[in-house]
């Protein structure tokens, strides 16, 4: 608001305030700001408060507002206190100086802040007020408020935030100077004690809040280690993990043939069992791990024979240690050259129909083809249904 000042002095601003707390003691805050660069009539402004009857609450007086080569605001505030059974007052500013050159001003920013005793929220862990966890950690937490004197009946009431105290919730229950918290999920949780007057528990506006504590509980790495392989010896594998989380470090064990050209010797007796376990921490000290079980193998062993006739006794085509991520591709073919059977990239499970019919007893002909390490492999032969 920019105000050119009459030239009798007298008030230039004046509305009714409500909606604010009974008994309670307001802080009340203007930014006022000298517009004239140069010598002039300076700014003079009392700032009245008044119940509706006009009686006076409080009065304020600025002095002269001095001018500055540049422009510059000045807070100038006071306290009262709203009347116990109408807490609606008057504001009232009256311009002191009279018109002229000069007293021309600028007006921003009113205020009404509740005040009241001093509420204190103690520190968790030693002079900290930040508490850093991680998720599954069972320790329960007290948190204790202090409240100095001033209060009547005073009603207490804790509250917690999840978004970094843009919203407040009260905790059921959580109306004492101590809360027991206890533990939860992963989550930054911030808290604080309210304490207002029993006569103004209606109005949630005149709560005096404490200073904040947080109990940041962070969740575990994310950790996946990979599926389980099936390889040949001598051939290497890369074993494709994944973590996430909060700058998590990460570890192999055990070393053994890790970062090695050949997993394990080939002349060693087929199949062969390694299994390694992916350790992870976050910067906060949160673990987690995931494992990944490998089979070493001698060589892809091809059944010959099949029998699907639903007694639970080989009923289905399979072949054993050919991993799906050597992306081999399987055709099975008939006596007329006809594709009854197709994957790639997957386990080989046929169960003797094509499109859902039943594939007649007799020889078929497969052709499997994937690549390995030192080159591609190609494996021909015949398997036979059984009914």
């Amino acid at each position: 608001m920019l105000v050119n000042a009459s030239v009798t002095p007298g008030d230039f601003f004046l509305t009714t305030v409500t909606d604010l707390c009974p008994n309670t003691t307001y802080e009340f805050a203007a930014w006022i700001m000298n517009v004239l660069a140069r010598f002039g009539i300076r700014p003079n402004i009392t700032f009245t408060i008044e119940t509706p009857g006009g009686t006076v609450l409080q009065q304020y007086n600025t002095g002269d507002i001095a001018e500055t080569p540049t422009a510059i605001w000045r807070q100038y505030g006071f306290y009262f206190t709203t009347p116990v059974n109408n807490p609606v007052i008057v504001l009232r500013m009256r311009n002191n100086a009279p018109g002229g050159i000069g007293n021309d001003l600028a007006l921003d920013d009113i205020t009404f802040r509740p005040c009241g005793p001093a509420v204190i929220t103690t520190t968790i862990q030693g002079n900290s007020d930040t508490v850093n966890v991680c998720e599954g950690n069972t320790s329960q937490y007290t948190l204790t408020g202090a409240v100095s004197s001033g209060y009547v009946t005073p009603v207490y009431q804790w509250q917690v935030s999840n978004d970094s105290g843009v919203k407040w919730r009260d905790i059921t229950g959580a109306n004492a100077l101590t809360y027991q918290r206890t533990p939860t999920n992963a989550g930054s949780f911030w808290y604080r004690l309210t304490v207002t007057e029993q006569s103004a528990i209606s109005f949630t506006a005149c709560r005096i809040a404490s200073n904040v504590v947080a109990i940041n509980v962070h969740g575990k790495p994310v950790v996946n280690a990979g599926p389980d392989r099936i390889l040949f010896a001598g051939d290497s594998v890369t074993l494709a993990a994944t973590i996430a989380g909060e700058s998590p470090s990460y570890y192999w064990l055990p070393p053994d043939h890790l970062n090695d050209a050949a997993l394990l010797n080939p002349n060693a007796a087929p199949p062969l069992n390694m299994s390694y376990t992916l350790f992870a921490t976050s910067k906060y000290g949160c673990t987690n791990n995931d494992g990944v079980f490998i089979k070493v193998a001698g060589a892809v062993y091809v059944p010959n024979a099949f029998t699907p006739n639903n007694d639970g006794k080989n009923d289905s085509w399979r072949i054993p240690y050919l991993d799906p991520l050597l992306g081999a591709v399987v055709n099975v073919y008939n006596r007329f050259g006809q594709l009854v059977y197709h994957a790639e990239g997957t386990t080989v499970d046929w169960d003797g129909n094509l499109k859902g019919m039943p594939q007649s007893a007799g020889a078929y002909v497969y052709h499997i083809h994937f690549k390995k390490n030192n080159g591609e492999v190609n494996m021909k032969g015949t398997v036979i249904l059984i009914r």
